[in-house]
């Protein structure tokens, strides 16, 4: 199958070592991206292994292993939530990491969550990226790294089954209603995360297998498990699962 060509599994004992690897992959990618280029684009993602992964790469020994200078940091979704509120993406990483690491203001792109109208939060967002990279029209940008999670429903960023941001309208960056949990999200699209050269989920525990399984394995049904729509057309996929996670995958998936 296509899809999974360019994918790669593996399974670690627990979260933690999910953190650590995570952590690794970060390193390398930013020298092998300020190597290349001078600058290494990132996009970060919410949650609680990638606080655990904000934490690592703030402290030693990592900190002093990171080109912090040559970051520039974008965030793949955003909650309708401002900066200091408990639900923002940005307010935890902004306490994990940008807080504790030698970073300028200006390398830190956030989506605007708090803004009352979401649409204008994520065309916005687009704009800028589309400055930062200097995209023309009907360009993307290509981020080096794009962390992402997965939700034990099967959606990605704030890719929600039954959402309208699942479909392909050529923008970067959608407000998307979550009928379920009654609020509306500011997301990066799936051609925005495909375009990366590398991304990387993140998922852990028990709850996410069923949801996992069906994902790696099970029919492609985008609608109903959005992270089926992630799949680098130029660039890499890697899954980072622990073994309660990857519970109900068959021996041969991880490979």
């Amino acid at each position: 199958m296509s899809a999974s060509q360019n994918r790669e599994i593996q399974i670690l004992p627990d979260a933690a070592a999910i953190a650590k690897r995570a952590s690794e992959i970060f390193i390398e990618s930013a020298k092998s991206a300020v190597a290349a280029n001078g600058i290494f684009n990132v996009a970060l993602s919410g949650g609680s292994t990638p606080k655990a992964l904000n934490i690592l790469l703030a402290a030693e020994p990592l900190r002093s292993q990171v080109p912090w200078d040559k970051l520039r940091i974008f965030f793949g979704d955003e909650r309708h939530a401002g900066p200091t509120d408990p639900d923002s993406n940005y307010r935890m990483t902004n306490e994990t990491l940008f807080s504790k690491a030698p970073l300028k203001p200006e390398q830190i792109h956030r989506i605007m969550g708090e803004y009352p109208d979401t649409e204008k939060a994520a065309k916005e967002y687009e704009a800028l990226l589309k400055t930062q990279f200097h995209l023309q029209a009907g360009q993307l940008p290509r981020f080096d790294l794009m962390f992402l999670g997965m939700g034990d429903e099967g959606h990605t960023l704030s890719l929600f089954p039954g959402t309208k941001a699942l479909q392909d309208n050529g923008r970067l960056v959608m407000h998307n209603w979550i009928g379920k949990l009654y609020t509306e999200r500011v997301t990066c699209t799936a051609p925005v995360a495909n375009n990366s050269a590398l991304v990387v989920f993140m998922v852990g525990g028990a709850a996410k297998a069923p949801a996992l399984k069906a994902v790696l394995e099970g029919p492609h049904e985008p609608e109903q498990l959005p992270s089926q729509l992630i799949n680098p057309t130029n660039g890499k996929l890697l899954w980072l699962l622990d073994t309660a996670a990857a519970g109900m995958l068959a021996k041969d998936t991880a490979k």
